[in-house]
C-alpha cells in the first residue's frame, strides 16, 4: 500500500471517528432533553387531572 492511499485511509478513520464521537454527544443531550420533555409532560398531565377532578367536584356537588 503506498503511502499516499494510507494517509488517505487514516484520514477517513479519523473522521469517522470524531463523527462517532459527536454522534455520541448529541445523542446524549437528546436523551437528556427526552427526559426533561417527559418530566414536563407527567407534571402537565398532573395538573390537567387536578383540574379535571375539580370539574368533577363541581358536577358532582351541584347535580340534584
Amino acid at each position: 500500500m503506498s503511502q499516499e492511499l494510507f494517509n488517505q485511509l487514516e484520514q477517513k478513520i479519523t473522521a469517522a471517528v470524531d463523527a462517532l464521537e459527536m454522534m455520541k454527544l448529541e445523542n446524549e443531550e437528546l436523551r437528556e432533553e427526552n427526559s426533561r420533555l417527559k418530566e414536563d409532560r407527567d407534571e402537565w398531565e398532573r395538573r390537567l387531572n387536578g383540574l379535571l377532578s375539580k370539574f368533577d367536584e363541581v358536577d358532582t356537588s351541584s347535580a340534584p
